[in-house]
């Protein structure tokens, strides 16, 4: 039996940017505040409730572990990151386009880091010969603090992205192609 390759035409790549550009937006906008969200729970776990780095694992960390120590895992959802940010970069326009780009910038970087960690993991080879998988900003911040403020600086741009796109100037109005807006371009 021959197997079938799952893949995205154009034309769907396009939908997701025209007529189904709201409904992906609100799916994706989800899955990175609740990741951001795991991230802040992991924070008030440490520095408010007291708890021990080895247990602070965020909401889903308690009950799954092994989420939190799978580089896999973690590079699995950087990758998951940048793919959004890619496809539905092309429904804005205007300012909503420059927020979405910081953000892509942003996680490009972010990406790289958790491929560094992945390839480290994989390899059993660390950065300059360090105990534990490391980054490259790790070397100066903590794990745990960096990749917060990564999901912070990559989260924050992204939001503001989507709310002056849904907030259009009468200009970016007219360029738009998706009905996030109440319009359809």
């Amino acid at each position: 039996m021959a197997t079938q390759t799952v893949s995205a035409t154009p034309v769907q790549l396009s939908a997701l940017n025209t007529r189904y550009h709201k409904a992906a937006l609100s799916v994706f906008g989800l899955i990175v505040v609740a990741h951001w969200a795991e991230h802040i729970a992991q924070a008030i776990q440490i520095w408010v409730l007291g708890w021990p780095l080895p247990e602070a694992r965020g909401v889903l960390g308690v009950p799954f572990p092994w989420l939190v120590k799978s580089e896999w895992m973690h590079y699995g959802y950087a990758l998951v990151m940048l793919v959004g940010l890619i496809v539905l970069r092309k429904g804005f326009t205007g300012r909503s386009r420059t927020w979405w780009n910081v953000s892509l910038g942003i996680q490009v970087w972010h990406h790289l880091e958790h491929l560094l960690l992945l390839l480290q993991a994989i390899s059993g080879y660390h950065l300059l010969g360090k105990p534990a998988v490391t980054s490259i900003i790790q070397l100066v911040v903590p794990r745990v603090e960096l990749h917060l403020f990564y999901n912070t600086l990559v989260t924050i741009p992204m939001v503001v992205a989507m709310i002056l796109h849904m907030r259009p100037s009468p200009a970016e109005r007219a360029e738009m192609v998706c009905s996030c807006a109440g319009h359809r371009g």
